[in-house]
């Protein structure tokens, strides 16, 4: 059984008699949470409806985290819409529920692409500011699962920076992309931004806020370099 085959046998055995299963899928900006969460969806083909949502969805508009002074802290705990969040997963267990959608070209919340999903067998929520457990341990908890994506930081450095490079170039036909606005710089030149911003702001996060999920997730997942699962923690 290779490990997604393996995690996906521990969501099976974990769904409650009535209602969703509601996984979190959390880990370190360009970790691979949206592959993972994509694997485990096609691994529970014909076994189990699953839906899968980002919690990116229920970061503020710019505009608001513009006001509120928060732009440059996208990702950090108080720019999301923590209340929205947890009344979209309390709705879904019983019905019908609203989920908004990031857009990453275009650095923001998008409206059009929001989803109204029915309840389905499982749902993954896949992103950040899901450390909740840690941070409010008396508070009632949203999730019913929760998974940690775990790397080295020099690797998720990588990862990260291969991302920014890769929306740089796609941005090249693309005016509207939030990439577009680094055109005129090179290759270089966006690379160092690329670190930048990841030593700045995702790094930071990460060890502040993101990896205190690590300490309270039901299941650890290992990463290599090349991106393969070496281990996995149960709890």
């Amino acid at each position: 059984m290779s490990p997604i085959e393996s995690l996906a046998a521990d969501l099976t055995v974990r769904r409650p008699a009535a209602g969703p299963l509601i996984v979190g899928l959390t880990g370190a900006v360009a970790a691979g949470k949206s592959t993972l969460a994509g694997e485990l969806k096609s691994a529970l083909n014909g076994k189990a409806v699953v839906e899968i949502i980002a919690t990116d969805g229920f970061l503020r508009p710019n505009a608001e985290l513009t006001d509120l002074g928060l732009l440059e802290q996208k990702g950090f705990p108080p720019t999301y819409d923590n209340d929205r969040f947890r009344t979209a997963l309390a709705d879904i267990r019983t019905g019908p529920a609203v989920f908004p959608t990031y857009s990453h070209t275009a650095y923001d919340i998008d409206p059009a692409l929001a989803r109204t999903l029915s309840p389905p067998d499982i749902l993954i929520v896949e992103g950040l500011n899901l450390q909740h457990r840690a941070v409010t341990p008396d508070a009632p908890d949203p999730l019913d699962l929760l998974i940690y994506l775990d790397a080295d930081e020099g690797d998720l450095e990588s990862w990260y920076v291969a991302r920014f490079l890769e929306l740089w170039e796609a941005a090249e036909h693309d005016a509207t992309s939030f990439y577009a606005r680094f055109r005129s710089m090179s290759r270089e030149q966006t690379e160092n931004l690329a670190r930048m911003v990841w030593t700045g702001v995702n790094l930071k996060n990460l060890r502040e806020n993101i990896s205190l999920a690590r300490d309270t997730a039901d299941l650890v997942v290992r990463k290599a370099a090349d991106h393969a699962i070496v281990d996995v923690v149960r709890r």
